[in-house]
């Protein structure tokens, strides 16, 4: 059975964040779009494999749905639902998670 993959406002804005922000330090557009489209196909194949990656630990009172992985020091955050997997958030990892 195949998932519906749903990007959350949060998700959009800070993947279109990691762009620009590559885009000005490297000055060229072929290291963002490599970044940009390694995460998106990283993400794509949670439609049928959504449990390959381990739950994830920074979210208090894990339920068991909310997973977490890296991809070039970026962490993606997912919640998987019976019939979607809602990207929640992409943060880097030097930064601080939120508490939630």
């Amino acid at each position: 059975m195949e998932k519906e993959i749903i990007w959350s406002k949060t998700a959009q804005n800070q993947l279109e964040k990691i762009y620009f922000y590559l885009f000005k330090e490297t000055k060229s557009r072929n290291i963002p779009n490599k970044v940009i489209d390694t995460i998106y196909n990283s993400v794509t194949i949670l439609s049928t494999s959504w449990e390959i990656y381990e739950l994830d630990e920074m979210k208090t009172s894990n339920d068991g749905t909310y997973r977490a992985y890296e991809v070039y020091s970026y962490r993606i955050t997912y919640k998987i639902t019976p019939k979607e997997i809602h990207i929640l958030r992409i943060r880097h990892t030097s930064r601080n998670p939120k508490k939630v």
